[in-house]
């Protein structure tokens, strides 16, 4: 397998995936995991190198090595054609230590499996209230309007503080972001962002019992450092959740038997999310600089080249889990990489393994005869690698 990774040939793999199978990688990206791993893309002439790496233990490694920069400027992003400008003030993912060090204790003690289990109850609530709202409207209804988007939205509001006055405008424009065109999600972007800063500035005057305020009293934030912190938790906390309960609720209705197993057995829902986390992985690619000449999987990479990791691929690795394209609710999805690995791994995701084994399960429980509403191949999906993936609609009925 090894003589494999030195093949010289550039790849120019396609990122589109086969129409009747939505929820698997792209088929030239398991390709490539089997053929070589890490592999050179095509790029112009005077480019520098950029790297594309599929396997599990691969992209594991290049996660958990320094020698490998989450600061955007280092990346060239193919289809830019260019450097990718530096992050926002406040935009943990694409910081390097100290600063992102720094940023990260702050924020660390206020997600931990505690503190985010505490929050079950206050995410049950949300869910039964989002699930009567629905049933009260009938069917057919569009799930991420009614209760994918809104779930996640309202736990935000909740955790950040929003005032009850201020709730319908976030919810509107959180709605948009999920569901509106790439114009409209920019838009609302900044305008949640704008709104989050004005916020979490006014915290610093009149104090209350939410994470903004923590935040903002404890003296270590600028002003500016404060507002671009509270629009990246908005940006990290909403459109991944939202899409993964969507997603997730597509891939159970098209696999009866999970479906099944999971309505019949609750104590499997912890396990289950896991699982979907892993099949899905909706946060697909990412990238990172290169630093420093290094060696990786019999490749010399040298500083200044870029790396393109295919998460979704190496969640699929048949070397890390059997049978990968099989979605099991029972496997032990343990060190899947769809929250990250290292330094970088996902912020908030305790709140969202809380809100997916609360909201899941309760959906299918409610809606025992739930069901897409169209072809699935009607539906539209999120294709813009510069997007999480899911669906822009998920239309469902029931008896």
């Amino acid at each position: 397998m090894s003589n494999t990774y030195y093949r010289d040939e550039p790849v120019s793999p396609s990122l589109d995936r086969a129409p009747t199978r939505p929820f698997d990688p792209a088929p030239s990206l398991t390709a490539l995991r089997a053929e070589q791993p890490i592999a050179r893309l095509a790029v112009p002439e005077g480019a520098p190198g950029v790297w594309i790496v599929t396997g599990y233990d691969l992209v594991r490694q290049i996660l958990a090595d320094p020698r490998f920069s989450s600061r955007y400027e280092t990346h060239y992003h193919p289809l830019a054609g260019g450097r990718l400008p530096p992050a926002p003030v406040g935009d943990l993912t694409g910081m390097d230590a100290p600063e992102h060090t720094r940023f990260r204790k702050l924020l660390a003690g206020k997600f931990t499996v505690r503190r985010m289990n505490l929050l079950t109850e206050r995410v049950t609530e949300i869910t039964r209230e989002r699930l009567d709202a629905m049933e009260r409207q009938g069917p057919p209804a569009d799930l991420v309007e009614v209760f994918a988007q809104p779930v996640p939205a309202l736990m935000i509001c909740e955790l950040l503080g929003v005032p009850y006055e201020d709730r319908a405008r976030f919810q509107d424009s959180a709605r948009a972001l999920s569901t509106g065109t790439a114009e409209a999600q920019y838009a609302s972007f900044l305008d949640l962002g704008s709104y989050l800063r004005e916020l979490a500035l006014a915290r610093r005057a009149a104090p209350a019992d939410d994470l903004l305020s923590d935040l903002a009293t404890g003296g270590e934030l600028t002003d500016e450092e404060l507002g671009g912190v509270a629009a990246f938790l908005l940006g990290a906390g909403l459109d991944t959740t939202a899409n993964m309960l969507a997603l997730g609720t597509f891939a159970l209705l098209r696999d009866p038997a999970q479906l099944a197993a999971l309505r019949g057995d609750p104590a499997l829902a912890a396990g289950a999310v896991e699982e979907l986390l892993r099949y899905l992985s909706i946060a697909a690619t990412g990238m990172r600089g290169v630093l420093e000449d290094v060696e990786l999987g019999g490749r010399r990479l040298t500083a200044g080249d870029t790396v393109i990791i295919a998460i979704n691929a190496a969640n699929r690795d048949p070397a890390r889990f059997p049978d990968p394209d099989v979605l099991d609710l029972r496997r032990s999805a343990a060190g899947h990489l769809a929250f990250g690995h290292g330094v970088h791994q996902c912020l908030g995701q305790q709140l969202a393994r809380v809100e997916l084994r609360v909201a899941l399960p309760a959906l299918l429980h409610r809606f025992p005869t739930l069901r897409l509403a169209v072809p699935a191949e009607e539906l539209s999906l999120r294709t813009d690698p510069s997007q999480v993936y899911g669906v822009h609609s998920l239309p469902v009925t029931w008896e």
